[in-house]
């Protein structure tokens, strides 16, 4: 004779499940799919957004800057054709940028580099130097003009990425008036950094 299991009427039948426990479990499914998904999220976005400048180490730092702080004057050629000596400069701060058209991160960051040009239009302001990172000056110019970058922007044979340790676009020396790197950057830098670094040195007594 087949014994009967009893059942206590307190308690659902193991194939009955409440419909306010079944929508409990459902909702908690959901809302551990809906965490997974806005993590994996914001983890490709993380990923993906592109590195802020960071200031870096450089040996060059404290030093002078190669081209300004030099004798005899140093002669580059703008991507324009035209001649001009890096050494005129000398007497001004300067923010030495290497940049490329063919640089993504160059392209972040020209709208932060046209704001600080903006913001320093009176004589005596510091000054916009580009230096062309492995390119062609036909493309360099073309990407000043799509920036709105109205400074001036030099070729470089190669001993300039040298003589400052620049590895790849962009790159960006602060320079003091008295011809020496304050600050170094690598990747996108922004307005404010620049600012900060240059009113930092006034403080100093630059």
């Amino acid at each position: 004779m087949t014994s009967a299991v009893a059942h206590d009427p307190r308690q659902p039948a193991p194939d009955e499940v409440p419909g306010s426990a079944r929508h409990r479990r459902h909702t908690a499914r959901w809302v551990a799919v809906s965490v997974l998904v806005v993590a994996a999220g914001l983890v490709a976005v993380l990923a993906t957004r592109p590195q802020a400048a960071s200031q870096a180490s450089s040996a060059l730092v404290g030093k002078p800057a190669p081209g300004i702080d030099a004798t005899p004057k140093t002669a580059v050629e703008t991507v324009s054709g035209s001649a001009f000596s890096m050494s005129d400069l000398l007497g001004h701060w300067v923010v030495v940028n290497f940049f490329a058209s063919w640089c993504e991160p160059c392209q972040e960051e020209a709208p932060q580099l046209v704001s600080f040009s903006h913001e320093h239009t009176r004589p005596g302001s510091p000054e916009l130097l580009g230096i062309a990172y492995d390119d062609s000056a036909a493309n360099a110019r073309a990407f000043m003009r799509s920036t709105g970058a109205n400074w001036t922007a030099v070729m470089d044979s190669g001993d300039l990425k040298i003589a400052y340790g620049v590895t790849g676009p962009p790159e960006t020396f602060v320079v003091a008036p008295d011809g020496l790197v304050l600050a170094h950057y690598i990747g996108p830098v922004t307005a404010a950094a620049l600012n900060q670094v240059i009113a930092d040195g006034e403080a100093s007594g630059y």
